[in-house]
């Protein structure tokens, strides 16, 4: 039966006793999980190991010992994601190929970009991040098609769309990446040091957080709400880079300059992806709840358990990030906390949710409290994230508008 038409007003609470619960079954022996990975995922691991092996031998005069260790902690990490979410390898190997196919072409030299065919077309990072953007937009349309039409098709255009889209994006950052040290090796860095990369980041992270989850759920009735917050993201990118040639690679300043900043970022995004996701899902409980579209939208109890394992989520890499950003801190500056506009936003921002976990988990709140709860929650961390660099200054004042 489809998730979306197991939905009943009177659909009991998994928490509520003797009311569709379980029979009692036989314990069951449990296999180490080691024992169910075949050929296929060995190999994967396999050439994860293989990847960052050649990476250190042609890239590593480029790299210090942080690069790596960050390199080396990768091969475990990707290698447990794609063995437990099998749809990430083929979306892992699509971006390998297609980033060392742009690499290859540029043979050393930025001007190919504009004299190569694929590169000026496809697959250079401004290219690839364009590409990204434009399947966003027309996922975000499929997903609403497959909703209000029960369009099957829809969805799954949309799906492999925002796929796509994914695919390219993350291409895209790869390359630049590549780009900025060809620019010369002073000005070489990670492409997650100012806005527009970071939007670019957060897209990613966002719309891999929502596949997992569509995966997981079975369902792809909720793409067209994640898909709003992630085309609208795109939207204020394409507004960044048009109106302010935020693609243009720039040297790094010096207090980014930082190895610090190549975990605090990506993780600090995570966290932000993923309450992005507990949002739009809680504003498809609102709706559910009242009636609206309520026969297409997964079960009540499935939207609140999607919002409570994507806030937990985020929680739990949000709190990492800011543990990270203070030692960072303590370096730069020789202080952990300084009351920064920045710091004390990502503070309210902390609060916001362990509030929200701890009225969940102690005081047993439920419903459309904590569904709206999820969503101002966004406001909150949207005016962290852009907010405190377009009204305020400060330490963090480098990523002003």
């Amino acid at each position: 039966m489809d998730i979306a038409q197991a939905r009943s007003p009177a659909a009991p609470h998994p928490a509520d006793p003797g009311h569709g619960a379980r029979p009692p079954q036989a314990p069951v022996a449990r296999v180490h999980w080691l024992r169910h990975l075949g050929p296929a995922d060995w190999l994967y691991a396999l050439a994860l190991v293989a990847g960052a092996g050649i990476a250190l031998y042609h890239y590593g005069a480029f790299m210090d010992v942080y690069d790596d260790i960050i390199l080396v902690i990768h091969v475990p990490v990707l290698a447990a994601i794609g063995w437990h979410w099998k749809p990430f390898r083929p979306f892992l190997a699509a971006v390998a190929v297609l980033s060392l196919a742009s690499i290859a072409l540029y043979q050393g030299d930025l001007a190919r970009a504009e004299q190569t065919f694929f590169l000026k077309y496809l697959i250079s990072s401004q290219t690839a991040i364009m590409w990204m953007s434009a399947l966003v937009f027309i996922a975000t349309g499929a997903y609403w098609l497959g909703l209000v039409a029960r369009s099957d098709f829809g969805e799954r255009t949309g799906s492999t769309l925002t796929w796509i889209a994914t695919t390219m994006g993350t291409t895209g950052l790869f390359v630049r990446w590549y780009e900025s040290y060809l620019l010369g090796p002073e000005i070489g860095h990670i492409p997650i040091s100012n806005l527009y990369e970071v939007f670019v980041l957060f897209v990613l992270i966002t719309a891999l957080l929502y596949l997992y989850y569509e995966g997981r759920y079975a369902t792809r009735r909720l793409g067209a709400f994640v898909m709003l917050v992630i085309a609208a993201a795109v939207a204020f990118l394409l507004w960044y880079t048009f109106t302010r040639e935020a693609h243009e690679i720039q040297p790094l300043i010096p207090a980014l300059q930082s190895y610090w900043m190549k975990v605090h970022v990506p993780t600090n995004f995570i966290g932000y992806g993923a309450f992005a996701v507990s949002a739009m899902v809680g504003t498809a409980y609102l709706l559910a709840e009242r009636g609206i579209l309520a026969s297409r939208l997964p079960a009540l109890r499935v939207l609140e358990d999607l919002m409570y394992k994507a806030i937990a989520i985020g929680f739990a890499f949000f709190t990492i990030a800011t543990i990270l950003g203070a030692l960072w801190a303590a370096e730069a500056w020789g202080t952990y906390w300084q009351w920064d506009p920045k710091e004390t936003w990502a503070l309210i921002v902390w609060l916001n949710y362990a509030t929200w976990l701890h009225m969940r988990l102690t005081k047993g709140l439920r419903g459309a409290v904590l569904a709206w709860w999820a969503v101002v929650g966004l406001f909150v961390t949207t005016f962290a994230f852009v907010g405190v660099n377009m009204f305020l200054t400060g330490l963090h004042s480098y990523g002003a508008l």
